[in-house]
């Protein structure tokens, strides 16, 4: 290009038509360029806010690392979900709780993380410790000045009645019992609070429950009620108050999973902290991952509650990874065979469910034997699809016909 040309394109009447062909694609090129590295730019800045964000991430994780003790008692309480004695007697042995009914009493009350059935099935149990358990765990309510339904509603959100009849009557004579010290001279004998109780119960099953078509009345309430009162008849307006208050309001029951977590992750096969690599980018992130129900679940802190994803662990490998394949030590991957897609699903950047886009997953342990101990704990977990073990079982079958006919 001369210099004269070169003053022309750069004048004022310069245009894109003053290019020659070569010279226009080589503009578009750059331009092309130009944006593909502004993406890539953004990219770069996404990367470094995530590893930012991981980094301090760790920091916090590791200035408020739970000590032993809390993490005994996290133990303890998972023990008791999965089976209350057990969990009681592990919490006792390492000195988290003491051999008494009444300390025993108030970890129960307080409640936290605990799985309510749980609670009712310790309560429930017939030996002397239990039942001296479930007295200081009734005195510890305060029924004071409350109406027999605020009473029940308070007692009965504390833990879920377990389903035999022997265990909720010993419950609801422990009840009666510490309403009526609590309230003395509302009713004449404890037996009156007992069976008005049940009463009660039985009123809320009945006005709430869909497949009970025939609704008791207020004047229903009242004639069931007659003469419980040592022989003697209960004053009709508090009846009729206590009937109004379960119309309106049914009783809360509490669900059975301790302080909504989810039951899937309290006794989980294996759990502890891998690298994942990302699938576009193939950085490396550190996720808290949970081996359980043959899935695999990883979160990006210990704290959180819901997963960032998961990968069900079904018709899918695991296998060891060099490290001069990964450029990372104690690797390992879980894959698909071919280059199926990995049914898993995550959660993007806006918060939002996404069917995840892997053939294959890549993760880096600590040491040999944390990626041994994964690889092993996999395997156990994995699920073949249930046609194959259909047709292995016909074909087993079918081979032991034709030997028997031979």
């Amino acid at each position: 290009m001369t210099s004269a040309m070169v003053e022309h394109k750069h004048g004022e009447g310069f245009s894109l038509e003053d290019l020659t062909p070569e010279e226009q694609q080589l503009l578009s090129s750059i331009r092309e360029k130009k944006r593909q590295l502004l993406e890539e730019i953004q990219e770069l800045k996404k990367e470094i806010d995530d590893v930012t964000t991981e980094l301090e991430g760790i920091d916090m994780v590791e200035e408020y690392k739970p000590d032993p003790k809390t993490k005994q008692i996290s133990i303890g309480k998972k023990k008791f979900n999965m089976d209350p004695k057990k969990g009681i007697e592990y919490l006792i042995e390492h000195s988290l709780l003491q051999d008494t009914a009444d300390d025993v009493a108030r970890f129960l009350f307080q409640g936290e993380g605990l799985n309510k059935t749980a609670i009712g099935d310790y309560l429930g149990e017939r030996n002397e410790f239990n039942v001296e358990v479930l007295k200081a765990f009734v005195n510890l309510h305060e029924f004071s000045d409350m109406i027999l339904v605020q009473a029940l509603r308070q007692f009965l959100w504390s833990f879920r009645l377990p389903g035999e009849a022997q265990k909720i009557d010993r419950m609801m004579e422990c009840f009666a019992e510490r309403y009526c010290d609590m309230n003395q001279g509302v009713f004449t004998s404890t037996d009156t609070c007992y069976v008005l109780s049940f009463a009660i119960i039985m009123l809320n099953t009945s006005l709430h429950n869909p497949s009970v078509k025939d609704k008791p009345t207020a004047e229903r309430f009242i004639q069931m009620n007659r003469g419980i009162n040592d022989g003697g008849d209960l004053p009709e307006d508090l009846l009729i108050s206590l009937y109004d208050n379960i119309k309106k309001e049914p009783f809360k029951i509490p669900e059975d999973d301790g302080n909504d977590l989810m039951h899937t992750f309290f006794n989980p096969v294996k759990e502890g902290w891998l690298w994942k690599q990302g699938g576009r980018y193939k950085n490396w992130k550190r996720r808290w991952f949970i081996l359980n129900d043959n899935c695999l679940y990883y979160f990006q802190y210990t704290t959180d509650k819901e997963p960032k994803g998961i990968i069900p662990l079904e018709n899918i490998q695991v296998r060891e990874v060099p490290q001069d394949k990964a450029n990372k030590p104690n690797c390992f991957e879980l894959y698909s065979g071919g280059n199926d897609i990995i049914k898993a699903c995550k959660v993007d950047g806006d918060g939002k469910v996404v069917e995840g886009r892997h053939t294959v997953y890549r993760m880096s342990a600590s040491n040999t034997e944390e990626k041994e101990e994964w690889i092993r704990c996999i395997k156990m977990s994995i699920n073949d699809n249930p046609f194959y073990d259909m047709l292995a079982a016909r074909r087993k079958n079918a081979t032991g016909t034709v030997s028997s006919r031979k």
